[in-house]
Parts: C-alpha cells; sequence; structure tokens
C-alpha cells in the first residue's frame, strides 16, 4: 500500500514499503563518515545528524525526487585524514557554499565542466579513495581482532549479495558494540551548536580541500545527477539549479553544526536502486535523521571501536576508488590520485587539468 501527494506539476511524494528501503540507499555512505568525522574530529554528532534530516526532507519535497543529500567527500576525506580541522572544514564548506550559489545563479557551469574535464574528477575521486583506505588501515591495525570481525562481517554480506549495504552492516554491529559497552542513552536535545574558531582557519590545508571539493561537487553532483535524473525519472532538472540548491544547503547549515554536503549522483543511485522513485524516502530518511540524533550522544560515540571504523572506511573508499575505472583516462585518473596522496591535492588537481588540456588538444589535433 502507499500514500502519494502530489507538490505540483510532476513533483509528488510517496510513502511505501519501497520508499523505504529507497531511503537505506543514501546512508550506505553518509553514516559510515559522518561517524568517523564524529570520532576523529571535534563535530557534534547530533548536530550534524540534525542538519541531514532537516535537508534531506527539504530538498525531498522541493524536487519531489530521491534527490541525494550526502557529505562532501573530498573534504571529509581531508578531515578524516587529520589534514583539515573542524573550523577549516567549516570555512571551507561556507566558501563553496557561495561559490555554489554564484555558480548555480550564474549558469556558469558548462564553462567550468571544460576545464576540469571528467578524468580530473574521477582523479580528485581516486584521490579520496586512497586518503581514506590510509586512514582506514591506519585504524583498523590499532585493534586486528576487532578488525578482522568487521571485516568477515563485510565479506558475508557481500557474498550474500549485499554488496552496497556491507559498510551499513558493519556499522551496525559497531553500533551495537558500543552500545553494549556504553549502554542505551537517554534521548536528548542536541543544544546549541558548536561555534568553530573561523577567524584562525584560512589556510592552504582549506584552498585544496575547496579546489578539490569543487572538481568532485561540480562532475559528481551537479552535472552527473543532472543526467541521472534524466535517466532514471525522466526529468529535467538543470545542473545549475542544483549547485544553487547545494549553495543554500551550506550556507546555512554549517553554522547550525552541520558539515558540508552536497547532492551526489551515487546516493541518487543508491535510492534508486534500493527502490526509491519520489521525494517520499527523504522525508522518511530525514526523520530518521532527526531521531537518531536525539540518542546519538559523546559516551555512545566514543565506545564505538575504531578499529571496526577502519573497515567501515576502507569499504567507503574501495567503493569511490574504484570509480576510477570508468575514467575515459584511467592513466590519467590514476596518477592524479596517486599525486594527490603522496604530494598535495591542490597541485595534483592543477596539474591534472594541465594534463589533460594538453592530452585533449592533441587528440583533436591527430
Amino acid at each position: 500500500m502507499a500514500v502519494s501527494v502530489r507538490i505540483t506539476g510532476s513533483r509528488r511524494i510517496e510513502f511505501s514499503v519501497d520508499e523505504v528501503t529507497g531511503a537505506v540507499g543514501d546512508s550506505l555512505t553518509v553514516l559510515p563518515i559522518v561517524v568517523a568525522l564524529a570520532l576523529l574530529t571535534e563535530i557534534s554528532l547530533p548536530h550534524v545528524l540534525v542538519a541531514f534530516g532537516v535537508f534531506q526532507i527539504v530538498w525531498g519535497v522541493w524536487y519531489g525526487l530521491p534527490v541525494s543529500v550526502e557529505p562532501m567527500k573530498a573534504l571529509a576525506a581531508l578531515a578524516i585524514a587529520g589534514a583539515l580541522s573542524y573550523a577549516e572544514l567549516a570555512l571551507a564548506g561556507l566558501v563553496l557554499g557561495v561559490v555554489l550559489l554564484a555558480v548555480g545563479y550564474t549558469g556558469a557551469l558548462s564553462v567550468v565542466e571544460r576545464w576540469i574535464g571528467e578524468p580530473v574528477v574521477r582523479g580528485i575521486q581516486f584521490a579520496v579513495g586512497l586518503l581514506l583506505l590510509e586512514t582506514g588501515v591506519s585504524l583498523a591495525a590499532e585493534s586486528p581482532p576487532l578488525a578482522a570481525v568487521g571485516l568477515v562481517v563485510a565479506l558475508v554480506v557481500i557474498a550474500l549479495g549485499y554488496r552496497n549495504a556491507s559498510a551499513l552492516v558493519v556499522l551496525g554491529v559497531g553500533a551495537a558494540i558500543a552500545l553494549g559497552t556504553a549502554g542505551v542513552p537517554a534521548v536528548q536535545s542536541p543544544g546549541l551548536p558548536p561555534v568553530p574558531a573561523l577567524g584562525s582557519a584560512l589556510t592552504w590545508g582549506v584552498v585544496d580541500g575547496i579546489v578539490a571539493q569543487f572538481a568532485m561537487t561540480i562532475g559528481n553532483a551537479a552535472l552527473a545527477t543532472s543526467l541521472l535524473f534524466s535517466d532514471l525519472f525522466d526529468r529535467e532538472v538543470p545542473a545549475d539549479v542544483l549547485a544553487g540548491s547545494m549553495g543554500v544547503t551550506n550556507l546555512l547549515a554549517v553554522p547550525l553544526g552541520g558539515i558540508p554536503m552536497c547532492h551526489g549522483c551515487d546516493g541518487v543511485a543508491g535510492k534508486y536502486e534500493f527502490g526509491a522513485r519520489t521525494g517520499g524516502a527523504n522525508v522518511i530518511l530525514g526523520i530518521g535523521y532527526l531521531a537518531l540524533a536525539l540518542v546519538a550522544t559523546g559516551a555512545l560515540v566514543a565506545a564505538f571501536p575504531v578499529a571496526m571504523l577502519g573497515v567501515l572506511l576502507a569499504l567507503v573508499a574501495i567503493s569511490l576508488g574504484s570509480s576510477v575505472r570508468k575514467s575515459s583516462n584511467v592513466a590519467l585518473s590514476v596518477g592524479i590520485g596517486l599525486l594527490a596522496l603522496v604530494w598535495n591535492v591542490g597541485i595534483a588537481f592543477a596539474l591534472g587539468i594541465c594534463a589533460h588540456l594538453v592530452v585533449e588538444r592533441y587528440r583533436r589535433g591527430a
């Protein structure tokens, strides 16, 4: 049985079993990443969950589609790896909010896309995967037995044919261990959001993060998500409009304790694969995040087994990094990722653009 509510025109939200299962699709990478951030940085998990809950509902109703609301993964990976502080993460999110709003309003995405190029975007995705994998391995090494438990759970889930859900299941096992250690938390209000010291946060690390994330957001969120909506739902949602809504999200969410967020195409694909067809999945997931925020206490987060977190990050890293195989120039994308890992994300991005433009010019000349 399904309950359908028409918003306007072709926009509608529906509440059904498929929308419930579809809601899970967007949490497959969201929850592992935000739990990792809560354990390894100064973010407040309840406030982050509130931000995700609110904007899942807002954009699900606004678009009438199972639009994704997920972390900006390049920035999240740098924060998890210790390259960005919470204040630097927040500042990067605010700057990108302004940039995305401006890009969306002026309709400049087509120009930006020509300069960046798909292999460069894939290279940054690969770099993010490598950063998360490096951090995951180091965390797993802190307790090999617990890491082995997480790995076995993941392999069993994958063997049963649920590869996409493996990270979420490992997260559930880790949460059960945390509950056994810290006890069942009482329901409580998140309180006032933390206030990061932005005045001292303007560093070269922030610049690198903004550059890397901008490439991923334009390619993997705005442009790819717009194409996916057309392919899967026969709905035209311009990339500029998506850029604008991402800008609004960050300018409102970050000051309230949230983290930088975007409309990643992988989250849309995940929701669709699990059954979602309307914005009802967003409303359901948003309510779930808001409920979870009421019990996500600091004690519960601190009790989460760090070694199993390492396995979680490794699973997310493999999922992200494997997209490099789809690149139209795999060698260039892999080179950008490796250069970002051993040297600098911003420099790898800049050199990657130069190399891509040279290759394209050579191809046209040939």
